[in-house]
């Protein structure tokens, strides 16, 4: 029975030092890898509860593993990932000098200035900021508003009272209401220090009033908002510098461009001829790829200043792709262009889209490879993977808020690359605030031509007589009729309505999910006038320039959003006829706030050249999760839009004063007197260890992702390491960290630990003020060039090297709100 029962034991002995000893073979540390089974086809299996023979071929025992808290070094790869998305250095391995990061930053400056004073001039402020207050005489009781010291409260009244303090007569005070309290401040106090709370969704409510008795909490809200602001100010700040790193040689100025803006038909208004300028500087001037928005109301000339830019790149042997979200737009600029371009027969002009056959699709493609075609337009299949570029030098883009994440990924990608022009009437919010700050050229055409008329809007609750008025007013003057709904679903039935109401009028339905071919017929006898009514939905937004189509009907507008609601509207009135839009809704009582808020926005802005103004009111609308993402809307809800909005770009103007510059790796010394000795058990079951430390080291000494992704590879290799294991790793990561934010040296003096660093007291504070941990917050001070934390106990040398690796875990999260060049 004994012999029987050694035949079952290891036959050699095993490398794991897990499976010897009895003291390392907890539950958790079982097997280390399939690699170490591989090699122990027999082995004994030891826990604290039983003991198992287990042979190759037969079924192990399942064995509960008890549930473990994550260690030090995970939790820190997981807060890092978390804190750090999409900040994980570029791989191309390009890097920026002081001095290239000075010359740029004073670049973004002036830009930025340059967009405040262009595009917000009526709001600067003598300190040559933005002031985001509201006027107290504009609240209502009920209104929820943010006071910048003490939080957010309720507005009740503003009443005269007497003051404490002073003999004279009573004056103005704004009451405000809190959680724990009534407080009042004068009137010219308040419209210094109130916003108004705005929220980036349907509701204005915020989760709780502050507390006057503690200011403490709400200055905390106030650092976390802070902190989303630096993060986003430094996420523009890197992607503008990537952006001026590219080079490409200017476009050459050429006597034939002049020709070619001679055949211009009309007089180009003045915000039309600084565009032209604009574009033209951008070309043929900078060595950087052009990145500008074109921003200008429907029928403004934005297309003109697209056809000379494309001039000017295909004139330099490069193509140029215009992108569109349909294709009914698609086809009329092609329309458009190839009229434009017609007195160029060498410039070759073709149209990619889904009502092409397959073989046509082919010859397109292998004349855009082969470079036979000069200027391609067409939707997003542009952006697919077939279609390759001879040599693509400029794209276009129309209405960039219609593509999808993923269109708008792939027109990202193009960015650093080819010159970029955005057409659009009422841009996206994000794209209006890169334009405001000044991250973003921006051209602005606000001028109308001389011809136009301004649109009459009426916004009513839906009246089918009001309906019936509308259009047999425009049937009798001979013009044409848009009705537009928001779903396919509907449309059917407007139609029969319709033709029982006009029995004598040509009417047709117009939708994405039709057959292709029928579509296209549809738009073209519209446009041709031989259908008077067409019954859509808003797949008209944009791109028809029909100037006997003068009416347009919205129904339901209000499932319709701000920009669409506006595009719409400017389908008609592109002629010198008057036009009207009427924009229904079947009940006020049933629309949400937002809705509401819409539709007021189109009433307010009913002027033509709006829209960019509109966009602008569109961005307090929608909110900031369409403009930087989800996570950031709850940061913003701690402070509210309008006060975020003026740390953004408080923020923004002192870019320069939060730079936070790393030091070499190799250059960090931490003088702690602890080095970890490897079992030799642990030594033999790694395969080549000492290429593994020096692999280790590597990837320490090149950047914090490349020494995650080692200590997580590792681990899955060979299972958690033994205690000196994770102990040299820890010191890895210390010394990759504080090479990342600034720190020399680490060393003790007694009780004190010593960092000296290169970082400025402006960004040890911004850093310890954020920082979750109050007594890793509490214990630093800065002198100097000195951080200092006074600890309690003489502390062991590895608890020590704990605390250490603790604390910079905490500055180490906050450190994307810096510019670190």
């Amino acid at each position: 029975m004994a012999a029987a029962r050694a035949s079952l034991l290891p036959t050699s002995k095993p490398k794991s030092p897990f499976l010897r000893f009895p003291s390392l073979s907890g539950i958790r540390r079982l097997p280390l890898s399939i690699r170490s089974i591989r090699r122990a086809p027999r082995f004994l299996i030891i826990s604290s509860r039983y003991t198992t023979f287990y042979t190759e071929g037969s079924v192990a025992p399942r064995i509960e593993r008890p549930e473990t808290e994550p260690d030090d070094i995970t939790v820190l790869n997981q807060r890092i990932r978390r804190e750090h998305k999409h900040r994980e250095a570029p791989k191309n391995g390009s890097t920026m000098d002081s001095i290239e990061v000075d010359k740029y930053i004073r670049v973004v400056k002036e830009q930025q200035q340059r967009g405040l004073q262009k595009l917000k001039g009526d709001k600067i402020s003598n300190v040559g900021g933005f002031g985001y207050q509201v006027d107290p005489y504009t609240l209502h009781p009920g209104d929820y508003v943010v006071h910048k010291k003490v939080g957010i409260g309720k507005f009740v009244a503003i009443k005269f009272d007497a003051p404490k303090d002073s003999s004279s007569g009573p004056i103005e005070y704004v009451f405000i209401e809190y959680a724990d309290g009534m407080a009042k401040l004068p009137v010219k106090q308040a419209s210094r220090l109130l916003y108004r709370y705005n929220l980036p969704n349907e509701t204005k409510k915020p989760r709780a009033l502050s507390k006057l008795s503690d200011p403490t909490t709400w200055q905390r809200r106030r650092i976390k908002g802070k902190i989303a602001v630096q993060k986003m100010v430094v996420d523009l700040m890197e992607l503008y510098l990537h952006r001026l790193k590219q080079k490409r040689p200017p476009y050459p100025k050429s006597s034939s461009a002049g020709n070619f803006a001679a055949q211009f038909p009309y007089e180009p208004t003045p915000d039309q001829k600084q565009a032209f300028i604009d574009v033209e500087k951008d070309l043929t001037e900078r060595e950087t790829p052009m990145d500008r928005l074109i921003c200008g109301d429907v029928g403004f000339g934005k297309t003109e200043v697209a056809m000379r830019a494309i001039f000017c790149v295909v004139s330099a042997g490069k193509q140029a792709m215009v992108l569109t979200p349909t294709i009914v737009l698609a086809k009329q600029h092609f329309v458009v262009i190839s009229q434009r371009f017609s007195q160029y027969p060498h410039i070759k002009i073709g149209l990619l889209s889904r009502f092409q056959t397959k073989s046509e699709k082919e010859g397109y493609l292998s004349m855009i490879k082969s470079g036979h075609l000069d200027i391609i337009v067409g939707t997003h299949a542009l952006l697919g993977n077939r279609v390759v570029y001879n040599n693509l030098g400029l794209l276009v883009v129309d209405e960039e808020q219609r593509f999808g994440v993923k269109q708008k990924e792939k027109i990202a990608s193009f960015k650093t690359a080819v010159d970029v022009l955005t057409l659009s009437a009422t841009p996206i919010p994000r794209t209006l605030y890169l334009a405001l700050t000044g991250f973003r050229d921006a051209s602005l055409i606000s001028t109308p031509p001389p011809e136009r008329v301004r649109i009459k809007t009426q916004l009513s609750s839906f009246s089918k007589e009001k309906v019936l008025s509308a259009i047999k007013f425009e049937l009798d003057r001979g013009g044409q009729v848009f009705y537009v709904l928001p779903r396919i679903k509907g449309l059917e039935e407007v139609r029969d309505f319709l033709e029982d109401s006009f029995p004598c009028a040509t009417i047709a339905i117009a939708h994405g999910k039709q057959n292709s071919k029928h579509l296209e017929d549809t738009m073209e006898k519209f446009c041709l006038g031989e259908i008077q009514m067409l019954i859509c939905t808003n797949i008209v937004e944009s791109g028809l320039d029909i100037q006997n189509a003068n009416t347009i009907i919205v129904q339901d507008v209000h499932k319709f959003g701000l920009a669409q609601i506006y595009q719409l509207r400017g389908r008609v009135g592109r002629s010198d006829k008057e036009a009207y839009a009427y924009l229904f809704y079947p009940d006020k009582s049933l629309l949400s706030d937002q809705a509401a808020e819409r539709l007021a926005a189109i009433e307010d802005f009913g002027d033509l050249g709006k829209g960019f103004h509109l966009a602008e009111r569109d961005m307090g609308i929608r909110g900031f999760g369409n403009i930087f993402g989800e996570q950031q809307t709850g940061d913003i809800g701690n402070v509210g839009i309008d006060l975020f909005f003026e740390m953004l770009f408080e923020s923004l103007s002192k870019v320069d004063e939060n730079r936070l510059l790393p030091v070499p790796y190799n250059s960090v010394q931490l003088d702690i007197n602890l080095t970890p000795h490897l079992s030799s058990d642990y030594i033999n079951y790694l395969d080549n260890p000492l290429e593994l430390i020096k692999e280790v080291e590597r990837a320490a000494a090149n950047d914090i992702w490349q020494l995650m992704q080692f200590t997580e590879q590792f681990r899955r290799q060979y299972g958690k390491e033994p205690h000196s294991m994770e102990i040299l790793l820890k010191k890895l990561y210390v010394r990759r960290m504080a090479a990342d934010l600034g720190i020399k040296r680490i060393y003790t003096s007694g009780k004190t630990v010593v960092m000296i660093t290169n970082m400025s007291k402006k960004v040890f504070r911004l850093m310890t003020e954020s920082m979750t941990s109050d007594i890793y917050r509490n214990s630093l001070s800065f002198t100097h060039n000195e951080i200092k934390a006074e600890l309690l106990l003489d502390l062991p040398k590895e608890q020590l090297l704990n605390w250490i690796f603790q604390c910079l875990a905490e500055l180490y999260t906050i450190l994307p709100a810096f510019v670190k060049y």
